[in-house]
């Protein structure tokens, strides 16, 4: 096993750097928080392109008619709660769209930049958010048996498409990036969603620079974690849509995963992240890595809305070739999930990280659920050139990229972005972009390339569906993003939830990992495991 936790460092550091120790007891990981409890020296923290009077302009006016007696009211009925209590808040006339709105700019603007409390999690706003939430409102009753996600404030992480808001992956080179909405975000907007605004990211998603740290791009400045503001690591490279779902800056986000880039930051900040099955959610319109591995997904406070949201971007897109053979899928996600049970259901736990104190105590917490636990060895498997499938794939998935998706920017192609980059290196690139360089410099024939993809496809399955086949098992359960290298090249489904906090307060999540297409088994399960321990709490300096 310590075979396999090596190599997961190996592939998990392109597009998500956690969880880089293979210490997993909850000592050894107190140890080794405990040499990281002073401040963590980043070479840059506030991002020199975002402009505070720029960004707030458009709601002035609305903002300060928002006053603080209100906002307390409107707390009461939102913070830290799901989406169908808010809902029903507004079907009970108690709170309006508008207001859900300005309670999420408000704790925005007060939190996230500038100030001793900042976070950094939050890129760009969408400057018609206020005018666009009343008229849910004024839409609300003509719009019968809506979806639940209707007029909720939904973050994207910014390396999605959004019509009027820039998407730049968190690079310079992208700043002016406008483009019509991703595939995803079309499925939103015709559910009823409210596009709130951008997320921080690792920039490129985590595939650009070398030893530089998660959550950090050049135009969001570093994304810090509200449970150890500058002590812990945010995770990447979702970072921004992680922290500011745990710190209350939005009801749920959206970030995107090729590698452990969802279960990360949504382990490292306490929230609920699903990578769903290649394919089952539409990448049309999304900046990549590999066409091969990147999916969004749902990153939320709560299972239920992460069901439900979920549930708003899915849909077949003709464009996405993993999409079309995907088919749509014959399910709503957050139907009947509050009704979950698993009595009788077998979960695989892996021996090895039964050291960590609080995995034994999520497998307790499972087995007084009704569930049954089989431990098992798993089995040292190499997943062989899984940097050069990510180079490969982004040499060709970015200019395909520009060309189909991207708005009017110069460039064509990786090495157009590095010459831009290096014009400036200090401000455009100042952890470098050795990555980038890495790209350019790789190359295979076509049989090359499908071989490679191939022996880590079969290598990735082999992980889960040996002891999967042998004992039996619903899903497998592993910590934080430690296996999310073999979900990825397997092409399996996700999903981590809040399991406890270490002595030095760095959330862990329990990860549990399933066949191919079963999302709704994983959410129910995940819903059973949340509803028996309710470990999530929310971050101390972010609650009022």
């Amino acid at each position: 096993m310590k075979k396999i936790l090596l190599l997961l460092v190996a592939v998990a550091c392109f597009s998500c750097k956690n969880d880089k120790s293979e210490k997993t007891s909850e000592t050894a990981q107190s140890q080794a928080d405990s040499t990281n409890v002073e401040e963590i020296e980043y070479r840059q923290v506030d991002s020199k392109l975002i402009d505070n009077d720029s960004l707030w302009q458009p709601f002035e006016a609305d903002l300060s008619e928002f006053s603080t007696e209100v906002y307390e009211e409107v707390k009461a009925l939102v913070f830290e709660k799901s989406i169908p209590e808010i809902q029903q808040a507004i079907d009970d006339e108690k709170l309006t769209y508008e207001e859900l709105a300005m309670f999420y700019l408000t704790r925005i603007r007060e939190y996230d930049r500038e100030n001793d409390f900042s976070l950094n999690s939050v890129i760009s706003l969408n400057p018609n958010l206020v005018k666009e939430a009343r008229e849910k409102d004024e839409q609300m009753n003509k719009a019968a048996n809506h979806h639940p996600i209707f007029g909720i404030p939904v973050l994207l992480k910014d390396n999605i498409n959004t019509d009027g808001i820039p998407t730049t992956a968190g690079s310079y080179a992208l700043q002016n990036n406008q483009t019509e909405d991703a595939f995803i975000v079309k499925q939103l907007k015709e559910n009823g969603a409210l596009i709130l605004g951008k997320a921080n990211l690792s920039e490129w998603a985590n595939f650009f620079c070398e030893g530089c740290p998660n959550g950090f791009s050049t135009v969001g400045g570093q994304t810090l974690n509200p449970y150890g503001r500058k002590i812990h690591d945010t995770g990447g490279s979702s970072s921004g849509s992680g922290v500011a779902v745990a710190a209350n800056f939005a009801p749920v986000a959206v970030g995107s995963e090729t590698s452990g880039s969802i279960l990360s930051p949504s382990s490292s900040n306490s929230v609920v992240g699903l990578k769903p099955t290649i394919g089952v959610l539409s990448r049309g319109g999304i900046v990549p890595i590999s066409s091969t591995l990147d999916t969004p997904g749902p990153m939320t406070k709560s299972v239920i809305d992460n069901a439900i949201l979920l549930d708003a971007m899915a849909g077949v897109d003709n464009a996405d070739p993993a999409s079309t053979s995907a088919g749509k899928q014959d399910v709503v996600y957050y139907s009947d999930v509050e009704n979950a049970k698993i009595e009788g259901k077998r979960f695989g736990a892996i021996k090895s990280l039964m050291e960590d104190s609080l995995y034994v105590r999520a497998i307790n917490d499972l087995k007084k659920a009704g569930a049954e636990i089989v431990e098992f060895e798993a089995e040292e498997i190499d997943l062989p050139n899984f940097l050069r499938l990510l180079n490969l794939d982004m040499k060709k998935d970015l200019p395909a990229y520009l060309k189909n998706y991207g708005g009017d920017v110069a460039y064509k192609n990786v090495q157009d972005v590095i010459d831009y980059n290096a014009e400036d290196s200090l401000n455009r690139a100042p952890y470098g972009q050795a990555l980038f360089l890495g790209i350019v410099n790789d190359s295979a024939t076509d049989k090359e390339f499908a071989a490679i993809k191939d022996t880590l496809k079969t290598n990735g399955t082999r992980f889960f569906d040996k002891p999967m086949k042998e004992h039996n098992l619903d899903a497998v359960l592993s910590i934080n993003n430690y296996h999310a290298g073999y979900a990825a090249v397997a092409k399996y489904p996700a999903i981590t939830i809040p399991m406890g906090y270490t002595k030095e307060s760095r959330p862990m999540g329990l990860t549990m990992i399933g066949k191919p297409f079963t999302e709704g088994q994983l959410l129910k399960f995940a819903y059973a495991f949340e509803k028996a321990t309710k470990r999530r709490k929310t971050p101390e300096n972010y609650d009022e």
